[in-house]
């Protein structure tokens, strides 16, 4: 596996800890990188700006999905699903360290991996949904 998928997936696994059971992203994201270390120093970095990215921007990116994205109530969402979907509108829509296409591609692979059956084509769809609506995704999220 590729170091930024790796760093993903180290990211998606420390904010569903964060997001389900609320530990402080320090003490989850140093625990994670004890348990499956990176392979070099930018991978960290990178998982890092996911993980702490996702945390600030997660009430705005909340808001938006919701108003962008309403008939999948973010309540409802499985706590897997919700993190994806946060990580890939972090990395396209705020810090901007992936395109679009990539930022989508990765989700779904990460759903692939971590999610029920349906969660990659969920994920495509809300996605999908949000990059078409790129103009007023970018206004929310300033």
């Amino acid at each position: 596996m590729k170091a930024r998928r790796r760093a993903r997936t180290l990211a998606l696994q420390a904010l569903y800890e964060i997001d389900s059971v609320g530990h402080a992203p320090d003490i989850v994201l140093e625990e994670r990188l004890k348990e499956d270390p990176l392979p070099d120093a930018d991978a960290v970095e990178f998982a890092r700006k996911l993980v702490y990215g996702v945390v600030e921007h997660r009430a705005a990116m909340d808001v938006v999905i919701q108003k962008l994205a309403p008939e999948w109530p973010l309540e409802q969402m499985a706590v897997i699903d919700r993190n994806i979907l946060r990580i890939a509108i972090l990395e396209f829509a705020i810090i901007h360290t992936a395109p679009t296409k990539v930022a989508i591609n990765e989700a779904v692979e990460l759903a692939k991996l971590f999610g029920s059956e349906s969660a990659p084509r969920f994920v495509n769809g809300v996605l999908g949904t949000l990059t078409a609506q790129q103009a007023e995704l970018s206004r929310l999220l300033r």
